[in-house]
């Protein structure tokens, strides 16, 4: 089949929706299916891409590492045309997101959302940053998973959320699957080597993007203090973002700055390298709907250590693979910490072996095989109700009714947010004669004005 997939990030950009689209995408094609990403043009992209389609977007939104895309459905149109999808996948309810369900909307094709994000957790990167608006965003993804066909849910703690907040869609549960043999590869003695971390020390690792949603300041407090204890113990943390002088600062003012290292973007086959150079994983983001850099640890055989959280009490089982940690001081999460130093080789083993049985649960082939079988039916169902518009009036029908709707999302998103209920949505008893109606006599007078001609 050909999947068209449309995000409002992808590669260089380092974060876990990215890496999810690429993952799947990579998969997709191994599987003999043909996909092509819509994503917005970034700083430092690869010059020769295939089965990529940039588009311009604004860099560095409000001080952020994002761009944001300016969505241009006519712009893609003969994209589309050449490459005939079968399916329509977006992966964020905004900007390119709206492009995307136009076009499901406008070619008859099946549309698939993947909720990624819980939104309100990065409102702070907009001017004006509320609660109100923490309210809007979440209603606005609500409204928009309605608008598709199907949703896919990272984890099964996001698929309860969603229907918490009234997504009355199908929804699946497909995690970003992690391809295990990958990480299961590199040289962690070389990696250490490599950037000047004792072969024999203890290493807490964490992979990701350094930003303020991922609660990087407390697992950097918490890191610095275990450090304060363990004079023999190093920080590695992999990745780039916003607060990367805060995380820095934090350490150096808990005077262990010289045993914190930072090594930036790395790509693969050296990642999986870094991954067997920690001796336990770190992770304090409560905003994740799914923690693909547990996975991926977990694949390298590497414990975890994480505060409880949606997509994070999937994986990490206590006193098992790892340590689940509830809401608790940073002194609290450097003594876990200290904990698993301490542990006997042979227990630290026996976390090693665990972590590497709980990978084998999110493999990439078993997630994209779910994917695809639903893709599939989506299709075929689809294609029963399908009809071959071919004058004016019909093929634009279904973009002004995509139109329609996007302006009934917004306006009960606003109207839960100011007034706590959908006070703003349209009568849709009322308007659905009035549209009756109108494409009635609009049908009509179009008939007449051919028979005239």
């Amino acid at each position: 089949m050909n999947i068209l997939m449309m995000t409002n990030t992808y590669l260089p950009h380092v974060g876990g929706v990215a890496r999810s689209i690429a993952a799947f995408s990579q998969q997709y094609r191994k599987m003999g299916h043909k996909v092509i990403i819509v994503a917005p043009a970034f700083e430092g992209m690869p010059v020769d891409e295939h089965d990529v389609v940039r588009i311009s977007a604004i860099q560095h939104f409000n001080g952020s590492d994002f761009s944001v895309v300016l969505p241009l459905s006519w712009f893609l149109s003969k994209t589309i045309k050449a490459f005939k999808p079968d399916i329509i996948h977006s992966h964020h309810p905004f900007l390119i997101g709206s492009t995307a369900l136009r076009i499901a909307n406008l070619y008859h094709l099946p549309h698939v959302f993947t909720h990624h994000t819980m939104y309100e957790q990065y409102t702070h990167y907009v001017p004006g940053d509320s609660a109100a608006l923490k309210k809007f965003v979440v209603a606005l993804a609500s409204h928009y998973a309605n608008l598709c066909e199907h949703v896919f849910a990272p984890s099964e703690s996001i698929a309860s959320v969603l229907q918490q907040r009234q997504v009355t869609k199908p929804i699946s549960v497909i995690p970003t699957g992690v391809e295990l043999q990958k990480y299961r590869q590199g040289s962690g003695a070389g990696f250490r080597l490599m950037f000047g971390i004792p072969v024999n020390t203890f290493v807490v690792g964490h992979l990701g993007r350094l930003a303020a949603e991922k609660n990087l300041a407390y697992l950097a407090e918490a890191i610095s203090l275990f450090l304060q204890t363990q004079k023999d113990a190093y920080c590695l943390m992999v990745g780039k973002g916003p607060i990367e002088s805060d995380v820095r600062t934090i350490f150096e003012r808990a005077g262990v700055g010289e045993r914190l290292v930072m090594v930036g973007i790395l790509e693969e086959p050296i990642l999986a390298s870094a991954y067997q150079a920690m001796n336990v994983f770190s992770f304090a983001s409560q905003s994740e709907t799914q923690g693909m850099v547990i996975t991926e640890a977990m694949a390298a055989g590497i414990p975890v250590i994480a505060l409880d959280a949606p997509g994070v009490r999937e994986v990490v089982r206590d006193q098992t693979n790892g340590r689940l940690l509830n809401a608790v001081s940073t002194a609290l999460f450097a003594g876990a910490l200290k904990e698993f130093y301490l542990l006997p080789e042979k227990q630290q083993r026996q976390y090693q072996k665990a972590a590497l049985i709980t990978a084998e649960e999110f493999s990439l082939e078993h997630s994209a095989t779910k994917a695809l079988a639903i893709y599939q039916k989506l299709i075929d169902s689809d294609n029963k109700h399908r009809k071959g518009h071919e004058d004016l009036w019909s093929g634009l029908l279904p973009l002004i009714k995509a139109e329609w709707n996007l302006i009934k999302s917004y306006a009960g998103s606003a109207g839960t947010a100011v007034f706590g209920r959908d006070d703003l949505e349209i009568n849709n008893t009322s308007n659905k004669e009035g549209d009756k109606e109108g494409v009635k006599n609009s049908s009509k007078n179009n008939h007449s004005k051919q028979d005239d001609e």
